[in-house]
């Protein structure tokens, strides 16, 4: 397998870090987000539909989308077997791609990149969004589960985590649950803080 990603993409990230935990031998390329898709390499465009990270080669399969590879991942590895944790993790991959995967990158990118600054009613807009999905999160976790699901962690966990990993960044708070989860997720074998992926 070879991922290719970035460490400012939590979309990426995601996925790098449920590979590392479940001790999938891969290999890693970062491609450079930041420049213009025509200008990244032909490899990774003819792999990448969109021209966009992360993107998953296995094989003769080329695979987008953060959320989508993770499902992959998880049949491949035969986690989802369970039709109702099939279900779970469905539910939530679906809701994070729309919540808190949509406000929180922007309002990071708000505080972290100059040339992405919000308007003061976006701001604010997103800024309700994430109090909103991020109390989602933390009401779910208040009967002092591990996981989003259990004590077991599963992809959803990986969904949500991918751009809570970076929620200091977006200087906003952190709930008591949800900051307990963070140091669950921070405590799995295989994490990585993003910045650090490159250094192996």
């Amino acid at each position: 397998m070879k991922l290719y990603g970035h460490p400012d993409s939590g979309h990426a990230f995601k996925v790098k870090f449920f590979l590392q935990w479940a001790k999938v031998k891969h290999d890693y390329q970062m491609i450079d987000i930041f420049s213009a898709r025509e200008d990244r390499p032909a490899e990774f465009l003819a792999a990448s539909k969109h021209g966009e990270v992360p993107c998953l080669v296995d094989g003769d399969k080329n695979l987008i989308h953060s959320n989508a590879i993770l499902i992959y991942l998880a049949d491949r590895l035969g986690q989802l077997d369970d039709t109702d944790t099939h279900q779970q993790n469905l539910e939530w991959l679906v809701w994070e791609a729309n919540k808190i995967g949509m406000c929180l990158p922007q309002l990071r990118a708000d505080k972290k990149f100059e040339d992405s600054k919000l308007s003061q009613g976006a701001h604010d807009w997103l800024r309700a969004r994430y109090d909103h999905d991020v109390n989602v999160i933390n009401n779910e976790l208040s009967d002092g589960r591990n996981f989003i699901l259990g004590d077991k962690t599963n992809i959803a966990d990986f969904a949500l985590y991918g751009y809570l990993v970076h929620v200091n960044e977006a200087e906003v708070p952190v709930p008591k649950h949800v900051n307990n989860w963070l140091n669950n997720m921070r405590a799995l074998d295989g994490w990585q803080h993003p910045y650090d992926m490159l250094k192996d």
